[in-house]
């Protein structure tokens, strides 16, 4: 997947609830409209994008520190209440080892194939292709809002070719490892040993 530039983490926050609260109250809509602010700032910025070694920005002489949370299956209701819990441990974590001075990669993915999708399109009448990625595109709001610190540069799913090619590859090579054509079936790893 590609990053999202037209998309925002701007969030309408709403009004305040009365002209009698002071402009200065530090209210929810004080603190989304804060928040809102900051986070597209990061977006701009690409504060949490992580470059690769050789390109611009990067310091080789930093240690390196790959985080990779289970990435959610984007199911049509959006995220629950395990996800950010999760979330927010490897967040703390990726941020503590920036401040330490890694080179911190902290991206995120989606785990969009499966008989859920099927089942899904099945249901609706609409092809999972659609409902997946608008799964998605909900998902990704939905944790741009919370902050998390991911490097959205680097944002995959497991539907898209350039990840998917890797995945066949690999069984490929177990399968040519493991298969013996004379015998015309696969055979133990201890004989092949």
């Amino acid at each position: 997947m590609t990053s999202h530039p037209s998309e925002s983490s701007s969030f309408s926050c709403g009004a305040s609830s009365g002209a009698d609260i002071p402009p200065f109250r530090y209210a929810a809509t004080l603190a989304c409209d804060i928040e809102t602010r900051w986070q597209d700032v990061w977006e701009e910025r690409g504060t949490f994008n992580q470059p690769s070694p050789g390109e611009p920005g990067f310091d080789p002489s930093k240690p390196k520190f790959y985080c990779l949370d289970m990435f959610p299956y984007p199911s049509g209701a959006g995220l629950h209440v395990g996800h950010p819990e999760g979330y927010t441990a490897t967040d703390i974590l990726s941020r503590y080892k920036r401040m330490k001075g890694f080179n911190v990669l902290h991206p995120m993915g989606w785990d969009a194939f499966g008989l859920p999708a099927e089942q899904y399109a099945i249901q609706t009448g609409i092809h999972p292709a659609i409902t997946t990625r608008t799964a998605i595109d909900n998902f990704r709001r939905q944790l741009k809002r919370f902050g998390f610190s991911y490097d959205w540069s680097r944002e995959f799913g497991t539907i898209d070719p350039s990840y998917y090619k890797w995945t066949q590859w690999i069984f490929l090579q177990i399968y040519n490892a493991w298969f013996d054509t004379a015998l015309n079936r696969a055979r133990p790893i201890a004989e092949l040993i």
